[in-house]
């Protein structure tokens, strides 16, 4: 049974930093795409960081540039999100997903074959 199980999450002041971790189980997805997806109360989800299966090349939504950073452990069959810099804007309940293809396609069409169950990460002001 293939698993994708997020931890990491918690309350955290603004400012502060989480990091969120992917692990998977069931599968290999060393030649496949990752990311993170969240979402908040009341609104859709929406795509926060992919990472390709090298690792080599990654993308951030304009919201998360330059504060998040995602990576991932081939050998450990993981995913990382790095958060600093956290603002209130980014509580919300956080996914990892994982599809085969191309990190751009993860992030250009929001689509993913698996994902984890969610984590919730509130930031208070």
């Amino acid at each position: 049974q293939v698993q994708l199980v997020e931890s990491g999450g918690g309350l955290v002041q603004a400012g502060g930093s989480l990091r969120l971790s992917c692990a998977a189980s069931g599968r290999t997805f060393s030649s496949d795409a990752m990311g993170w997806f969240r979402q908040a109360p009341g609104k859709e989800r929406e795509f926060v960081a992919a990472i390709s299966g090298t690792g080599f090349t990654t993308y951030y939504s304009d919201s998360v540039k330059g504060r998040f950073i995602i990576s991932r452990d081939n050998a450990k069959n993981t995913m990382l999100l790095q958060m600093n810099s956290l603002k209130p804007e980014d509580t919300a309940v956080y996914y990892c997903a994982a599809r085969t293809g191309t990190a751009a396609t993860m992030r250009a069409t929001m689509s993913a074959g698996y994902w984890g169950q969610g984590t919730q990460v509130t930031v208070s002001s």
